[in-house]
């Protein structure tokens, strides 16, 4: 399963387009098939619970403010886990279980697999969260990625995050692009790779 995390201000529907993308499966969005593995992925992309309205009146969505933190925290990490062992239930999946987020839902992927743990994560311009780095040795091995020109997620908080990674003994593999805080095809590819060493792993 590829459970996936979007941005703030997305939905779920901008993260499954990123989703298939990686998996590189058109229509179905439920399952996808990896691009020359013939294993089938189960797409799941999950919506933060705090909707709101944009200036051009859609629908957008964001996973917490800094109000209620800590209850905010414990709410999402039990919402997330009951949508993949509601997955798991119905669709019969089976790991490996991959974990990707992009911006601010990065976040939610460290946290998510922080709680349950996974096989691994796929990061796309967003930084460790502070409770989530004094558990880092217990994450699986990491993908993380950034732009050149992503004004928010700089080469700065990209060698902090490594730092704190490498020292509790993550396994990290980075990739950087010349773009901004976008969904590059070049991580797309990065990000296929790195599910075909997930599945090897798992064999």
């Amino acid at each position: 399963m590829l459970v996936g995390f979007h941005g703030y201000g997305e939905t779920a529907e901008h993260m499954l387009a990123n989703l298939r993308a990686v998996a590189e499966r058109g229509s179905d969005a439920r399952s996808g098939d990896l691009a020359g593995t013939g294993s089938g992925w189960c797409l799941v992309s999950v919506q933060a619970l705090h909707r709101f309205y944009t200036k051009s009146d859609e629908v957008a969505a964001s996973w917490m403010t800094r109000q209620d933190r800590e209850l905010e925290i414990e709410h999402n990490i039990a919402y997330v886990w009951s949508v993949v062992r509601a997955v798991e239930r119905e669709y019969r999946v089976q790991r490996p279980l991959v974990f990707a987020g992009f911006s601010q839902g990065v976040a939610m992927a460290y946290r998510a697999a922080a709680a349950s743990g996974c096989d691994g994560l796929i990061l796309l311009a967003g930084d460790v969260p502070p409770d989530v780095a004094s558990r880092a040795s217990g994450l699986p091995p990491i993908l993380l990625g950034r732009g050149t020109q992503d004004k928010w997620y700089t080469e700065e908080k990209a060698a902090a995050d490594t730092r704190v990674l490498r020292a509790a003994g993550a396994s990290i593999t980075e990739h950087v692009f010349e773009a901004g805080h976008v969904w590059d095809n070049s991580f797309v590819a990065a990000a296929q790779q790195f599910l075909q060493e997930v599945l090897s792993e798992a064999r």
